[in-house]
Parts: C-alpha cells; sequence; structure tokens
C-alpha cells in the first residue's frame, strides 16, 4: 500500500490482485484501488492433500492472473510474497511483463525465493547472505507516510492521553497475536499496579473475547482495546513503547522512533521473526521475550520490579517507558 501510494503521486495507474477471503478484500477498495480476486491458498505443508489442492488451485491462479495482465495491460508486477504473489509472479514471466520482487523479512519466502531469479530487481528489507549483485537492492521496508506524518499531540488529543502520561502501545497484529493479546490483558488490565496508559491495537480475530474479559477486569482505567485501525499512524504517535510480534511491522516502529518489546512468532517460516528482533536488540532499539514466557501471569511477572535497584539478568522486560 505505502509503494502504490507513492506510485499514484507520481501518476501511475495502480491495481491489485488478491483474494476475497483476506484482509485486502477490504482494504485495497477502501484505500482507492481497484483490486482483481484470484482464487488460491497457501500450502499447508503438514497436510499433503491440502497442499496438492493448493498446488492445483496455483496452476489455475496462474492462467486467471495472465488474463489480468492483459487486461490491465500492465507494464509491471510488483510482488509482495505470499500465495497470491506465487501465481502474478509466474504470470508475468508468461507475459514478458517486468517483475519486481519485495521481501519484507530476513529471508525470501518461498515464493519469492521461486521467482528471485525471473525478476528484474528484489528489494530487500535486509541484507541477505548470498542474495547480492544487481538484481538485489536493499531498500528497507516501505513505510506509510501516516506513520512519518503522524502528530503526536494530535494522536493523545484522540486518545485522551495527557502531554506527561507514559502509554504502552499493544499490537496484535491484522488479525490477532493470541499469546501477546491476552498476556496484555491479565497484566495490564486484571492486575494491579500499572501506572501507565494502555492502548491495545487487537486485530479481529480475539477482539470479542478480549472485551468482554475486560469488560469484567477490575483495572481498566485508561485501558483502550481498538479493533482495527487502518494504520499505525496514530498509535504510533501516540505510545512510548511497543509491546507486539516482530513481523515486517518493525520498520514502522523505527521509522516512529518507538523502542519496543518484540515476542517472535515462534513458528515463522524460517524463525524469520526471531532474527527481524534480533536486528532490532542489536542495534538497541528492543528486547526479546520468548512467547512461552507469556504464560499466565508470566507478563506480570515479568513486569515486577523494585525501582530503587537496577533490574537483574532476564528483568529487563517490564513493559513501561
Amino acid at each position: 500500500m505505502a509503494v502504490a501510494a507513492e506510485l499514484r503521486k507520481s501518476g501511475a495507474e495502480v491495481s491489485f490482485l488478491g483474494t476475497r477471503e483476506r484482509m485486502e478484500a477490504e482494504l485495497v477498495p477502501a484505500a482507492g484501488y481497484e483490486i482483481d480476486f484470484l482464487r488460491v491458498r497457501g500450502i499447508d505443508r503438514r497436510n499433503p492433500l491440502r497442499a496438492a489442492r493448493a498446488g492445483v488451485e496455483a496452476i489455475g491462479a496462474v492462467g486467471a492472473a495472465r488474463s489480468v495482465l492483459r487486461r490491465r495491460r500492465a507494464d509491471v508486477v510488483l510482488g509482495g510474497g505470499g500465495f497470491v504473489a506465487g501465481p502474478a509472479g509466474l504470470a508475468a514471466t508468461l507475459t514478458r511483463t517486468p517483475l519486481v520482487l519485495t521481501e519484507a523479512d530476513s529471508h525470501l519466502g518461498l515464493a519469492n525465493r521461486m521467482l528471485a531469479g525471473r525478476a528484474r530487481r528484489v528489494c530487500l528489507a535486509f541484507p541477505i547472505e548470498g542474495r547480492d549483485g544487481d538484481r538485489y537492492l536493499v531498500t528497507g521496508r516501505p513505510v506509510p507516510d501516516a506513520v512519518l506524518a503522524a502528530d503526536r499531540g494530535a494522536a493523545r488529543a484522540r486518545f485522551g492521553i495527557g502531554v506527561d502520561e507514559r502509554t504502552v502501545l499493544v499490537v496484535g497484529g491484522s488479525q490477532g497475536a493470541k499469546s501477546v493479546n491476552f498476556a496484555a490483558v491479565e497484566a495490564f488490565g486484571e492486575r494491579r499496579g500499572r501506572d501507565f496508559r494502555v492502548i491495545h491495537l487487537a486485530g479481529t480475530r480475539d477482539y470479542a473475547e478480549l472485551r468482554e474479559r475486560l469488560a469484567a477486569a477490575p483495572y481498566i482505567d485508561g485501558y483502550e482495546l481498538i479493533e482495527y485501525e487502518p494504520n499505525l499512524g496514530d498509535v504510533l504517535a501516540a505510545g512510548d513503547l511497543v509491546l507486539g510480534r516482530s513481523g515486517g511491522s518493525i520498520f514502522e516502529f523505527t521509522a516512529a522512533g518507538r523502542p519496543a518489546v518484540l515476542v517472535p512468532y515462534p513458528y515463522a517460516t524460517a524463525d524469520h521473526q526471531r532474527a527481524n528482533a534480533k536486528w532490532m536488540e542489536a542495534a538497541g532499539a528492543a528486547t526479546i521475550v520468548e512467547d512461552d514466557a507469556l504464560r499466565p501471569g508470566g507478563a506480570a511477572r515479568r513486569g515486577r520490579r523494585d525501582p530503587g535497584r537496577p533490574g537483574a539478568p532476564g528483568e529487563d522486560v517490564r513493559c513501561r517507558p
């Protein structure tokens, strides 16, 4: 979306390929772009039968994508990885349409690995060993203007946060990071002792259950639960510290100048979220907490510290600026 906005500013016509079942079906039209839909799904490597079905769908999706490119008279295809980008990229090569790939993580995903040799350029968020030469360009991950231009005063006024109040932003992700979401409610809404505000961007999957749980929680003053935001601009501008996963959104955290407590998703492909988190940790911008440490009571126990003494090893994850 960030790249599309810049292209549109330059006068280019931009449209999208996606699926009806995922967030782009709502986000893309809402941003004023046209979208064509493919019937395709991710490959479940744990289930051979489902993987085979997904493969058959992907073959059909290549033909559908090829038709779209011809109808749209596309001059270039930009692929962002994932199961839609695979058929779209293959369709680009079949129609001899220039292909550019973007990789948001610290390793190439399956679709990008498959297509890299056919692409004019592969734009990397991180340097990747063995991926060099003229074809590969380290660009970082595109960040929306909304994050760069957000006004802290206006954002804090929106959420009713005072100038001097410290605020933690919990990012559960667009679909929700379950362990992060529920650890935050348990630590910050159900246990006493919190002396900072909380903005909790929960995502759609867990929102209803979290809302019910917070309604019965005893310490909800200063706790704002949000299901969805179109971008992270206001919530990052209003916050002082971020608690969340370590996917591609870490570039938005850094662009906004916000330190983070990162909880890498332990089942991410090639453990790339851990690599992302270590990149931020090495720069002094983040502390890493393991997902299994967010068991009931874990976040709150880690948050307890005698303010009069330095934190001992393993205790420096208190979610406060």
